[in-house]
């Protein structure tokens, strides 16, 4: 993946400042560097200043209104617990920050109840063990064709590009029902849409293409539905839910089920490769665990979907007013239960999945990716090792979903 540059990654801002991006302005310069402080990490820790925030303090944006950054784990917990005192809904975001004519990008992430309800009580059959476990052989087979791949490379393999990448997008594909002479095309929608290093302009290409790619999927199922997700929703439901709906509910699967278990992968592998008890661990025992504290200690979903105050709430000590932005650290929260990366910890909730009504709710699956494809790497290359010096990774400078641009490993 392409370095993303010094900016937040998130769509709102992204496509509320299109315009100047397309005329060469650096988007990153707009914003000053306590904004991007949240997002900021060293090596696969938050910055020091994001531990000593205070449980809820005041971001200095170039907005129009007030933006709380929401640190403290029991402040975080009610914030997204709540669903009467903030509005994720897209309209609302789009209109506050002046995004009037924008388009919805869909899915649930930008939705409240009781769109969200109904949108959601779709997606949720779908997503249950028993469904999922259909997939189970399929992930083992995708997991050990990018090992076969990476044992006949010569020299250094770059695990992002032929491990981290290729399995999320490959297991999407399946769960979608995508056929498979197009995956390929798939694969690259998928990838291009994260891809900011030609700016915001080129990513809302991007994210407009893979719409486009998914509407004509939803049109092919409706005349013959396959068994992955989009055509049991087009058998259970049939009109109830529109194309474009649907559409935007893949596209949500997408967005939340590819980058962001592409960076687990790839950064637990780091994790794992600095830790030989962790990687014996995941070798000969249970990998549940180890992955779970994985998940936990790099949260790599840095903050959750921004949310707007319907009405003046305390949040711990601070009143935030009716129209107030809140932004969630996940990671400052995941960190207060604990600095450190212990693979002996006893699993407990965490808020890598994010928490209440926007909670992930593909972190099953990303968990069965997680606990097949760690494993199997593990003991295909028990003395895999990093090819470069690790101060020389890059890793993504200001970003949501944070991660690692080239992973170059030696995988004997």
């Amino acid at each position: 993946m392409p370095t993303l540059r010094a900016r937040i990654a998130s769509w709102f801002v992204r496509r509320q400042l299109a315009r100047m991006n397309a005329k060469g302005l650096d988007l990153g310069s707009l914003l000053p560097d306590s904004a991007l402080m949240p997002l900021r990490r060293e090596g696969l820790d938050p910055v020091p200043e994001l531990a000593a925030a205070a449980p809820v303090s005041k971001l200095d944006l170039p907005l129009k209104l007030d933006v709380w950054l929401v640190t403290g784990r029991d402040e975080v917990r009610s914030v997204l617990s709540s669903v009467e005192d903030y509005s994720s809904d897209f309209n609302h975001l789009a209109r506050t920050l002046g995004m009037a004519e924008t388009e919805n990008p869909g899915g649930l992430g930008f939705s409240d109840p009781p769109v969200h309800s109904r949108l959601r009580k779709v997606l949720t059959p779908e997503f249950t063990m028993r469904r999922l476990a259909r997939l189970t052989p399929r992930i083992e087979e995708i997991v050990a064709e990018c090992l076969d791949t990476m044992d006949a490379a010569d020299g250094p393999v770059d695990l992002v590009e032929h491990f981290a990448l290729p399995i999320p997008s490959l297991v999407i594909c399946e769960l979608l029902g995508v056929p498979y002479s197009e995956r390929e095309a798939f694969q690259e929608v998928a990838t291009a849409r994260f891809d900011l290093l030609g700016g915001a302009s080129a990513s809302l290409g991007a994210i407009s293409d893979s719409l486009v790619f998914l509407r004509e999927q939803v049109r092919r199922q409706r005349d013959h539905p396959t068994d992955g997700l989009l055509g049991m929703i087009i058998r259970d439901h049939g009109d109830r839910v529109d194309d474009e709906e649907l559409a935007g509910l893949a596209d949500g699967v997408l967005t939340g089920g590819f980058e962001t278990t592409a960076s687990m992968l790839a950064l637990g592998a780091i994790a794992l490769m600095e830790d030989p008890e962790a990687a014996r661990i995941v070798r000969e025992e249970d990998a549940g665990p180890v992955v779970e504290e994985l998940l936990r200690y790099l949260t790599v979903v840095q903050v959750a979907f921004p949310r707007f105050a319907t009405r003046d709430v305390a949040v711990g000590d601070t009143l935030i007013k009716a129209g107030d932005g809140v932004i969630c650290s996940l990671l400052a929260a995941d960190r207060e239960g604990g600095e450190t990366f212990d693979p002996h910890r006893v699993p407990g909730p965490h808020y890598a999945f994010g928490h209440g009504i926007h909670r992930c709710i593909g972190a099953e699956l990303a968990r069965m990716e997680l606990r097949a494809a760690y494993p199997a790497l593990l003991n295909r290359f028990p003395r895999m090792h990093l090819a470069v010096p690790a101060d020389e990774l890059e890793y993504r400078d200001a970003s949501i979903v944070y991660g690692v641009d080239r992973l170059p490993v030696h995988v004997r």
